[in-house]
């Protein structure tokens, strides 16, 4: 019969909905599709059947069904919420809202509807942009079925009986728009009967009970019944039956193809598709570029508008409650996104270093912008930039965290000289409630100190070993900064008062370098100091670790920005986040790989110590000369080839690593990428310069040997001492550490006058210090230089112009 035909396409169609599933979580294993039922207590017989169907076959599906009931005393307001958490939730990908909403209140149907469907999504799906919008899912499933019957909908007869925004109405717009020729009809519509009858194809969605009779359908005819209707039934326990809009006992014998009521329409409502898995595929962006007109000035770039900051995330394949807004042109985004793309394979990733600086002041961040818009704007590739600069509170949230060390160090010391042993272990173990209890940060110092008792009341002699910790004042390595920096800082000293006990401080970065909330909890755990008699000292032992996390919780979130021809960058560390290193974050880098998919490219800023970058990911040597602008009197060939020998020695340096190069010269004034593919599809056999097993002169001694071109290096006093020192800390803390030099930007040695590739030289090592949070040494290679950039910059009060920038 005709319509076991039509229930044999179903679970066709069902079965084939249950293999799309599949594929799509054998694409990304995290995903499921989620569908929500939402009802108002309505009528429990009309819609329990419905509803139960619905969630059976999601189940059946592969779709993770909820049914979210609200009371019947919902108002209209809690309604519209409910469904607006639903849209709003990545999780969901499917909504039915179960009419009529019983409430004691009244309920602005049309308003419900529209705020599940919107009246945008109407509006594309009536202008025949069905690429574009949800289909709704009853007509959807309806149109599968007409499709199924064999039958061509083009220039056929079709009449539609109901306007409803839900069936009737779309219904009419998916016919039309598959070249049907559409009738709609209702309740005024004069001789329905006749208007039925020549109809090819007959959707009847008005609700009225088996208004069409087989004398009205036309022999052959497709019927589709929509129609959901309860008639009184007493042979049933529910005392009711269900019955469509269409009498199925007449008009199955002239139709060609019939539904039935209940089992017919119901049953192809789940049909949907993977719209949603594809627009959020990394490297599939919906992301609009522009290219400026060049040069571009400061001026001129302060004219350009840029996009606002939520489309962009939604462009480049964020979903909204992974992103946080902070105004209109920055948001952080949640570190949760690596959870829900750690199955997607990484993009390119392209380190961008530098030779000694331009006059015009061109350095990596400018070549990474450059970069990213040529690949982006004019090469429609899928690419971030990554980069360091202070934004939004995270400046704030590491001033805060290193002065709260380097307070509670100081308080620490100051409470231990002043303090017996029993005075003080009562205040750090306080009576709360008649009891003295540990804190949980607490337990984890007894546990260091090999201190088994967990109750407070019970420690004798080892009280000594939970309140005195015997800090020796000058093996700190944290102290009190400015959101500035201030070089006094560094050596800043405290404790001048007599009511102090004098000591110094120094600090220590971590955010730039941390891989995870978790990974950072473990960082800021780390050491900060030494005992009097050699013993480390972490903040742990402080108590302030866990205080520590909590100022950085924020700061830990990459900084979603953009260029002037909209490409995608995180900004994200800043200069006390980053000190000897001087790279943008990991986790900026870890996010950025996988939203470009595995097509697309992330280029990170090196920073001054671009080697420690090739510790951690792989390298392109990528150099700008210019701008754009005309080149002044200083540029000449013989110049640019007596600095060919510094970008020669530089490659040479990353041939060290294993992996190709590639060198971006400007050729014509303007900067040119050709051929992104020379470098991405070229043979890498990536490895390091040193073990990190190797003691630490020797490590220090090979990367001055192989990439400065040193003779040998020489050990300060300073120097000598901290390795002996360091050398304890890294046996207790992190085993071995790698090494980042922390020496002029201005040359391969550490004499800024010294151009090209000197030789001959010895390179001095004047202290070591260890970040030990981030993971690294960091030996202090000669003088730093000692102009401030800040002689450049001023503000034009009439215009209030930032001028010096550039």
């Amino acid at each position: 019969h005709s319509a076991d035909i039509v229930h044999g396409e179903q679970h066709q169609v069902r079965e084939r909905l249950k293999k799309n599933v599949e594929q799509m979580k054998s694409q990304d294993p995290n995903f499921r599709p989620g569908l929500v039922v939402l009802q108002v207590r309505a009528r429990v017989y009309d819609s329990s059947l419905y509803i139960s169907m619905k969630l059976k076959a999601a189940a059946e599906i592969g779709i993770n069904a909820t049914h979210l009931r609200l009371p019947r005393t919902a108002t209209e307001d809690e309604v519209l919420h409910s469904i607006t958490e639903v849209n709003e939730n990545s999780a969901i990908h499917g909504l039915i809202v179960q009419l009529p909403l019983d409430s004691i209140h009244k309920i602005d149907t049309e308003k419900v509807t529209n705020a599940a469907l919107t009246s945008i999504n109407a509006g594309k799906l009536s202008r025949g942009d069905l690429g574009d919008c949800f289909i709704p899912c009853t007509p959807n499933g309806c149109m599968e079925l007409i499709r199924q019957t064999g039958g061509y909908m083009a220039g056929k007869k079709t009449v539609v009986i109901g306007r409803s925004k839900i069936v009737g109405a779309p219904m009419h717009d998916l016919l039309l728009w598959n070249h049907a020729t559409v009738t709609t009809c209702h309740s005024k519509t004069a001789d329905l009967a006749a208007e039925v009858g020549r109809a090819d194809i007959l959707v009847v969605g008005l609700g009225k009970v088996e208004m069409v009779t087989g004398d009205w359908v036309k022999k052959g005819a497709v019927v589709i019944d929509c129609g959901i209707n309860h008639i009184l039934d007493g042979t049933r326990p529910s005392g009711k039956r269900e019955v469509g809009d269409v009498q199925y006992s007449s008009a199955k014998e002239q139709a060609g193809f019939i539904t039935l009521v209940p089992g017919g329409v119901e049953p192809m409502t789940e049909h949907g598709n993977s719209r949603f898995l594809e627009s959020h595929q990394p490297g599939k962006w919906s992301i609009t570029y522009i290219k400026l007109n060049l040069p571009v000035d400061i001026v001129s770039s302060g004219s350009c508008a840029l996009k606002p900051i939520d489309r962009m995330a939604r462009g480049v394949g964020l979903l909204l409650e992974e992103v946080e807004l902070y105004g209109k042109t920055k948001a952080k985004v949640q570190l949760d996104i690596l959870k829900r793309l750690r199955a997607q394979p990484d993009g390119k990733y392209v380190v961008v270093a530098g030779i000694n600086p331009t006059l015009l002041g061109e350095g990596k961040s400018t070549t990474t912008i450059g970069l990213v818009q040529a690949l982006g704007a004019h090469m429609k590739l899928t690419v971030f930039a990554c980069f360091n600069l202070h934004l939004t509170s995270d400046i704030h949230a590491i001033t805060a965290a290193n002065n709260l060390v380097a307070a509670a160090s100081d308080a620490r010391v100051f409470h231990e000289s002043t303090q017996i042993d029993k005075a003080l272990y009562n205040r750090l173990v306080p009576l709360s409630g008649g009891q003295r209890m540990f804190f949980p940060i607490q337990i984890n110092r007894l546990k260091r100190v090999c201190i088994e008792k967990t109750d407070p009341t019970t420690l004798t002699e080892e009280i000594n070993r939970v309140a005195h910790l015997d800090m020796d004042p000058d093996s700190l390595t944290w102290h009190g900064v400015l959101d500035t920096n201030d070089r006094f800082l560094r050596k800043i000293t405290v404790g001048q008062s007599p009511t102090e006990k004098g000591h110094t401080t120094s600090r220590w970065p971590v955010l730039a370098l941390t891989s995870s909330l978790v990974d950072m909890r473990q960082r800021l755990a780390k050491v900060v100091a030494t005992s009097c008699s050699g013993q480390p000292i972490t903040t742990e032992d402080l108590g302030a670790s866990g205080a520590l996390t909590v100022l950085k919780r924020d700061a830990i979130k990459p900084n979603l920005m953009q260029t002037l021809e909209k490409t995608p960058v995180f900004v994200h560390a800043g200069h006390f986040a980053n000190i000897a290193h001087g790279n943008s974050s990991i986790l900026a880098d870890k996010i950025a790989l996988k939203l470009v998919g595995q097509e697309g490219f992330v280029a990170t800023v090196a920073g001054f110590g671009m080697f420690y970058k090739l510790f951690l990911f792989y390298l392109y040597l990528t150099r700008q000369v210019t701008a754009g602008l005309p080149l002044p009197k200083e540029y000449n060939l013989e110049l640019l080839g007596k600095g060919c020998s510094n970008m020669r020695k530089q490659v040479e340096n990353a041939t060290h690593f294993g992996v190709p190069v590639v060198v971006a010269v400007n050729k014509n004034k303007l900067f040119q990428v050709t051929g992104p593919d020379l470098a991405s599809e070229a043979p890498s056999d990536f490895k390091f310069l040193y073990d990190v097993e190797l003691p630490i002169v020797e490590k220090i001694r090979i990367i001055a040997q192989k990439l400065y071109g040193a003779d040998n290096i020489e050990r300060l006093p300073d120097a000598q001492h901290k390795v002996e020192l360091d050398t304890k800390w890294v046996q207790w803390a992190l085993g071995n550490l790698p090494i980042c030099m922390a020496k002029t930007h201005l040359s391969l040695s550490h004499e800024a006058d010294k151009k090209g590739v000197p030789t001959g030289f010895v390179l001095p090592i004047r202290d070591i210090r260890a970040s030990v949070g981030a993971g690294f040494l960091y030996p202090l290679v000669g003088m730093m230089p000692t102009r401030p950039c800040c002689y450049d910059i001023d503000l034009d009060p009439e215009t209030e112009q930032v001028n010096g920038l550039f």
